[in-house]
């Protein structure tokens, strides 16, 4: 009764009509967000940050996450109906989707799409209800020398694991380091980096910088490519699958469903990864390998159930470590800190209203996706008519007024212009702003922590070594580190003799 009671408790909460009507809204955002492509979840999300100000934390993160996971399944549409994935995540729905659509099959396809994401999504909320508090109290013996370890790790993890080239995400996660750097020396009082600016004395603002790089650059990133002109979508004749379509789909889904739940869960795994991996695995599972890319309904089963079961359960580091898993989740981590919130062990102990009301709104949130996912297609069809000229200068004027109603400054509308342009150059030249950001807001951690350590330890840096989970954590951050320098040696090694080989040959022709 001690673990249900706030677990019930967190039901009241989120059952309460201003939650309940910002789970809705935050969830309808998400969709319309999925089926715009360009704009994605943390663009919405850093955009919408000023209007989080005003209203209850619990009731503001309750709408984040809504459009967090909503956006999941508003890229599916446009990947089965139009061929054009709305999130990155959604990419590989087209390879079986799309040609499922002109098989006049669109009505399954998107039906098994979101039985599949409500599947995921509801075992990644069970796990994560469970998991949650046991990770949360293995944490609690966390020091400065295990924080400083993991966020160590964790920066290093998003920087190799994530999608770009991984130099490129080391260089922008030092960039972000970098400006987590600028402001007042919290342990000396010194300034850094501020050249005198008195705006700058507290440190570069999260909301300003959000807003720049994900919203400002990627408006001005989508603007580029007017090149795309929507074609007309598939019809969609019969919504739901039949039985004999969920029994082939179910392994699928089951399997999508732990993929999902466990990369999730690793720094820079997310959604996007996930399903790339559940499409691999079922490929490689199934009996006829050559029937996918063909209108396989497992290659949009998979996919779509290990997106949604990871996007909740990179909830899990976030809540209880205080260790965002992806970009996005460094924008919800900001906007926790906005609120005076600390995400973290002790989360559950103290605030169990907001940790188990944001938990459950999303079985909430789930069950609205399922119901209104199919009956809005054709709303989201006829939106995704609207020109990007249009749609455009409309998010750039929202995105400024929503910067200047924060504090009422012009300097941090001036911030956003500037983080726009470096948002807008990072994606131009294959720079993921999501490692900067993620290591902006981990990089007070580190530093903080790291200092701490030093002085716990009496400025021996071999004390990290002699901590259990401390030598732990850095033992798997040298081998995430070496382990690429390893691999290509290895197979360099390798090729060695082949060449050899090749070159004896030539000889003897």
């Amino acid at each position: 009764m001690d673990f249900f009671g706030p677990v019930l408790d967190g039901f009241g909460t989120v059952l309460d009509p201003t939650n309940l009507l910002y789970c809705l809204v935050g969830v309808v955002i998400g969709m319309l967000v999925g089926v715009l492509p360009g704009l994605g979840p943390a663009a919405t999300i850093a955009i919408l940050l000023p209007l989080t100000y005003g209203i209850e934390p619990v009731t503001a993160i309750i709408m984040l996450a809504g459009i967090f996971y909503g956006a999941q399944y508003g890229g599916t549409i446009t990947s089965v109906l139009l061929r054009l994935p709305g999130e990155a995540s959604s990419v590989v729905t087209v390879f079986d989707g799309y040609v499922m659509a002109k098989q006049g099959r669109a009505g399954t396809a998107l039906g098994i799409a979101a039985i599949g994401s409500f599947a995921g999504a509801t075992v990644s909320i069970i796990g994560l209800t469970f998991l949650a508090p046991l990770v949360a109290s293995f944490a609690l013996d966390f020091g400065p020398p295990e924080y400083a370890a993991l966020a160590l790790l964790g920066i290093l993890l998003v920087a190799t694991i994530s999608g770009s080239s991984k130099n490129k995400a080391i260089i922008a996660a030092a960039v972000g380091l970098l400006l987590a750097t600028v402001g007042r020396d919290i342990f000396t009082g010194a300034e850094r980096f501020t050249f005198g600016n008195l705006s700058l004395a507290d440190g570069i603002d999260f909301a300003p910088l959000a807003m720049g790089l994900f919203g400002i650059g990627e408006i001005l990133y989508n603007l580029e490519d007017r090149h795309r002109a929507a074609s007309a979508p598939v019809k969609v004749k019969r919504v739901w699958p039949s039985g004999k379509d969920i029994k082939q789909a179910a392994p699928a889904m089951g399997r999508g469903s732990v993929l999902g739940f466990l990369l999730g869960i690793l720094p820079g795994g997310g959604a996007t990864i996930s399903s790339l991996v559940s499409y691999a695995v079922e490929k490689k599972t199934a009996k006829d390998p050559s029937r996918f890319g063909r209108g396989a309904i497992e290659g949009v089963a998979g996919p779509e159930t290990a997106n949604n079961a990871a996007a909740t359960s990179s909830f899990i580091p976030l809540l209880t470590l205080g260790i965002p898993a992806n970009g996005t989740m460094a924008i919800i981590f900001g906007a926790l800190l906005i609120q005076g919130i600390t995400p973290g062990p002790q989360l559950i102990g103290e605030d169990p209203e907001l940790f188990w009301g944001v938990v459950n709104s999303m079985y909430i949130g789930n069950i609205l996706l399922l119901l209104m996912s199919i009956p809005l297609v054709g709303v989201f069809i006829r939106i995704l008519r609207i020109r990007a000229a249009i749609l455009a200068p409309i998010t750039a004027l929202i995105t400024m007024l929503g910067a200047y109603t924060i504090r009422n400054s012009i300097f941090d509308v001036l911030m956003v212009v500037v983080f726009g342009a470096l948002g807008y150059l990072m994606k131009k030249f294959g720079f993921e702003p999501g490692p900067l950001v993620l290591a902006f807001v981990l990089g007070s951690l580190l530093e903080s922590n790291l200092r701490r350590s030093l002085l716990v330890l009496e400025g021996d840096l071999g004390g990290f070594l002699t901590r259990p989970i401390s030598a732990t954590l850095l033992v798997v951050f040298v081998f995430v580190a070496l382990w690429p320098i390893a691999k290509g040696a290895i197979v360099k090694n390798k090729k060695k003799p082949l060449a050899a080989q090749i070159a004896t040959e030539k000889e003897k022709v």
